[in-house]
């Protein structure tokens, strides 16, 4: 995620014809995650970020404990997820609740600490960028309560943020049926953007010659 950071803010002005000063960090689930990630591993600091169904917190229990969703599929065996090219390791370890100790090496339970600079929950400051967080109330990936966590850490620390809540959303937005709620929550997460974005110099102009009383052409 870093290295993605710096090469878009050191390439993409001549590439893209960006201002990397205006950077604003989008994604979902684990994107939702490096989002989160971003706010203080990014330097400088992205403008804004936005996180749907993300999470800050890699080593809680809904991680680190067998998950009763993932549990009532059929259950996958260690053999199984370990064969190479496997797509059912996720699963497994969800199952097993082994996650974090599989990808880290490092056992939540005994070593509590080594996961500090992987969640980005425990590194808010006051210095964290503005925060759009986005979740449903029944995701059964990524639990609600991950972004209230996120949310009444961001609050203590007194850092710009909104908090949208999809009363029974799921992980993702469903093709049709939430089609109305989808489009309602990204018109709000661009006028996230647009409040947390400098306006720009012709836009200021305007401003400038509607508040003065002028008329424009």
């Amino acid at each position: 995620m870093r290295d993605a950071y710096d090469w878009v803010r050191k390439r993409g002005p001549e590439l893209f014809k960006i201002d990397p000063d205006q950077i604003f960090v989008m994604g979902q689930s684990a994107g939702g995650y490096l989002t989160q990630m971003t706010g203080f591993c990014g330097q400088p600091r992205p403008r804004g970020l936005i996180s749907f169904w993300g999470y800050g917190d890699i080593a809680g229990e809904w991680y680190s404990r067998p998950d009763s969703f993932y549990r009532q599929q059929p259950l996958v065996s260690k053999e199984e997820a370990d064969k190479p090219g496997s797509s059912k390791l996720y699963l497994y370890c969800r199952q097993q609740g082994l996650w974090p100790k599989v990808v880290s090496g490092h056992d939540p339970d005994t070593e509590p600490r080594a996961f500090d600079p992987f969640c980005p929950v425990r590194n808010v400051t006051k210095e964290y960028p503005p925060t759009l967080l986005i979740h449903g109330t029944k995701d059964t990936d990524v639990p609600y309560s991950l972004s209230v966590q996120m949310d009444k850490e961001l609050t203590a620390k007194g850092v710009p943020h909104e908090f949208i809540t999809i009363p029974d959303g799921i992980h993702g937005f469903r093709r049709r049926v939430d089609a109305e709620i989808e489009a309602r929550t990204y018109k709000q997460v661009v006028e996230f953007m647009d409040k947390y974005r400098p306006p720009k110099p012709n836009e200021i102009f305007c401003h400038q010659y509607v508040r003065s009383g002028q008329q424009r052409e």
